[in-house]
């Protein structure tokens, strides 16, 4: 019995011993990531879903179609889903290429 009771210090300060290296093991991960973002890097811009008026930009950008309505609509829609859309009425899709792969059922290009 003296030696069952003998044991159980040193069980518990390999246990104790182990969650002092885990601990030491999780502190240098954090901080490994923590470097990852310099502090002299910029700060990261601001979310493109808050700062586009997709109604306002599909306007402009179905200005001179002749079917405005359906030119806003899919427009609209791929706004919506992408957060850009390019400038100009017509073309400059390299400027939003979510914008430029959206397609139709038939495989014709959707957002005008």
């Amino acid at each position: 019995m003296v030696a069952a009771s003998g044991r159980a210090p040193a069980a518990c300060a390999l246990l104790l011993l182990l969650l002092l290296a885990l601990g030491a093991v999780a502190a240098a991960v954090d901080a490994s990531q923590e470097e990852e973002v310099s502090p002299g890097s910029p700060a990261p811009a601001p979310s493109p879903a808050s700062s586009i008026d997709c109604g306002r930009a599909c306007a402009a950008r179905c200005q001179l179609s002749s079917r405005q309505n359906l030119c806003r609509r899919a427009c609209g829609s791929c706004c919506a889903r992408c957060h850009c859309v390019p400038p100009g009425t017509a073309g400059n899709h390299d400027v939003c290429p979510c914008y430029a792969a959206i397609t139709t059922r038939g495989g014709r290009p959707k957002c005008p």
